[in-house]
């Protein structure tokens, strides 16, 4: 991703791009800022230019919900990123390229994720949770890929895709995989935040609810504005926020459970 002359020659001949290089573990971001910046940001930008010299047709960026609202570095750099994206689809020139960004939240089991930590923790029958208010949003690895792969073929370019997901309190997620452990109250780590937002109060005024999923339009793009409207999306309220604490959708310990054992974790 640092490397531009590099990405150039490996989108040769490439016709869809799906971004999902990043550091993204928000303690090591902290800590190496500029590592987290020269590949989040410097690197998306990389991968814009790079796709628009090969005639790339369409580019997909994953990002998370850590750029809504951000509080750490890690979000931060996730924003910006979403920022380079968008305001890519204003300088292609005659370029067919379209650019959009896919948001969501954390995906179960995945990496350095709470799930894997507590199936070890589980080992010595004691869960380090940082704080039992805690809120998550939740999606599984293949609804990610699906909603990617929805994107692919029907994003028009310049919006940020939201796909409607439950939450589950952390302490749930503990008494699904260890219900019989103790609970250790170790405090919130440096930039993680309570509860989780996929789109802020903010974004509310630019929002609009489609089918399964949320669409954050660029209004200053009217072609993607009307592109939406015409398929029936429709504006959510003023003030509008999607966090992880409000939402109406939660998972509870035994459905967590069923999930889990759905997904084999």
């Amino acid at each position: 991703m640092r490397d531009l002359s590099r990405l150039e020659w490996a989108l040769k001949d490439i016709d869809i791009v799906i971004h999902a290089a990043a550091l993204k573990q928000v303690p090591a971001a902290e800590y190496n800022p500029i590592e987290a910046i020269k590949t989040n940001i410097f690197g998306a930008q990389n991968l814009i230019e790079a796709s628009l010299k090969n005639n790339v047709q369409k580019v997909i960026a994953l990002s998370t919900d850590k750029a809504a609202s951000p509080l750490n570095l890690y979000g931060a750099t996730k924003l910006c990123s979403e920022k380079l994206f968008i305001a890519a689809n204003k300088f292609k020139g005659k370029s067919n390229i379209s650019f959009s960004v896919v948001r969501y939240g954390n995906v179960i089991g995945s990496r350095g994720s709470v799930v894997p930590l507590f199936i070890e923790q589980k080992k010595r029958n004691s869960l380090n949770i940082t704080d039992k208010r805690m809120t998550r949003f939740l999606i599984s690895l293949n609804d990610g890929v699906e909603l990617v792969y929805w994107s692919l073929f029907n994003c028009f370019g310049g919006e940020v895709v939201v796909p409607k997901i439950p939450s589950i309190l952390i302490t749930d997620i503990a008494k699904a995989i260890a219900p019989k452990a103790k609970i250790k109250i170790i405090g919130i780590r440096p930039g993680e935040k309570l509860h989780e937002t996929l789109i802020s109060s903010d974004e509310s005024a630019f929002t609009y609810t489609y089918k399964n999923k949320y669409v954050i339009l660029d209004i200053l793009n009217s072609k993607v504005m009307n592109y939406y409207k015409s398929k029936g999306a429709r504006k959510v309220s003023n003030n509008f926020e999607y966090n992880s604490f409000s939402n109406k959708d939660y998972l509870r310990p035994k459905e967590f459970q069923k999930v889990l054992n759905k997904l084999k974790i």
